[in-house]
């Protein structure tokens, strides 16, 4: 899909720079943004204005979000707002009014991530970065922090903090442009949502009766994170529901070199061994070449 219109024409140049602090917590297992503005200098403006426009420049091309999708140099991921928390961090900054404003040190100190929020008229963008080490709280007892000015080193204790010239993800209108899935799977909680989906296909009827016991496979997944995207994945593409997908798997999987096990039943037998293997084989990822007439696994089998 091409960039979105109003990422691709925004004119940062003229926009205006607000910058708010992100801290989130989890009431009723759910995610709470709390959010807070904080002045920023006309150099900083500036300079972050700069950083947005290089990195909007530097994406080529954007793919559909998928769970086993990689973002590589030029491109990023698109997402639709509605699916994820986003409106939540967007609401927040709706506007710089007093009583959100950050003026005390632990206001600042442990900040979950910034946002960089720029506006042109009625057109907004916001520009979302996960923070690194240096916006926390942990005193570094060992070390002294200087400064080099005017040919010289000397003590700095005023607190300092990084801010990246990168950006995670931006959140343009309905769309969410990534260009670090990680971090925006972290901000914006979306591994929870794996871990619910996985949790509703445990449920399903025609996912139970494929195994004779899932428990295997269950813990196997746990709460890694890729494992979860495979999950939702094997959910999404719906295989296992297929009667003639599951014949085809039992009739040709020795030959396709998977390691896997049935009962006479046809049910799948589930070890820590062959859990590899399985979610391979539900995932559709063990394909064939009509050129080397060779097996292969591949990361996202897309259909073309």
């Amino acid at each position: 899909m091409p960039i979105p219109p109003l990422l691709q024409q925004f004119d940062f140049t003229n926009a205006t720079v607000s910058m708010w602090l992100y801290k989130k917590s989890f009431p009723n297992g759910l995610p709470r943004f709390k959010g807070r503005w904080i002045e920023t200098d006309e150099h900083l403006d500036q300079a972050l204005k700069s950083a947005l426009i290089t990195k909007r420049n530097s994406i080529l091309e954007v793919e559909e979000y998928g769970l086993l999708a990689n973002v590589e140099v030029g491109q990023a991921l698109h997402v639709d707002t509605m699916e994820t928390h986003a409106t939540l961090v967007t609401q927040e900054a709706a506007a710089e009014v007093t009583t959100k404003k950050a003026t005390r040190l632990k206001d600042v100190q442990n900040t979950d991530f910034y946002v960089v929020k720029v506006v042109n008229g009625d057109q907004v963008i916001h520009a979302v970065r996960k923070t690194d080490q240096s916006w926390k709280s942990k005193k570094t007892t060992n070390l002294l922090n200087v400064l080099f000015e005017d040919d010289r080193l000397g003590l700095n204790t005023a607190p300092d903090f990084n801010i990246s010239r990168d950006v995670d993800f931006f959140i343009v209108g309905n769309d969410i442009i990534i260009t670090d899935k990680g971090a925006f799977e972290s901000i914006l909680s979306y591994k929870a949502a794996h871990e619910e989906d996985f949790v509703a296909l445990q449920a399903e009827p025609a996912f139970i009766e494929i195994f004779r016991d899932m428990a295997p496979l269950v813990q196997y997944v746990g709460t890694n994170k890729l494992h979860l995207r495979r999950a939702c994945a094997i959910r999404a593409k719906g295989y296992y529901s297929d009667p003639v997908y599951m014949t085809r798997l039992r009739n040709t999987y020795q030959q396709s070199g998977l390691n896997l096990v049935f009962d006479p039943q046809g049910r799948l037998i589930i070890t820590p061994e062959t859990c590899p293997d399985v979610m391979r084989a539900l995932l559709n990822h063990r394909l064939l070449s009509t050129f080397s007439e060779s097996y292969f696994d591949v990361p996202n089998a897309t259909a073309v």
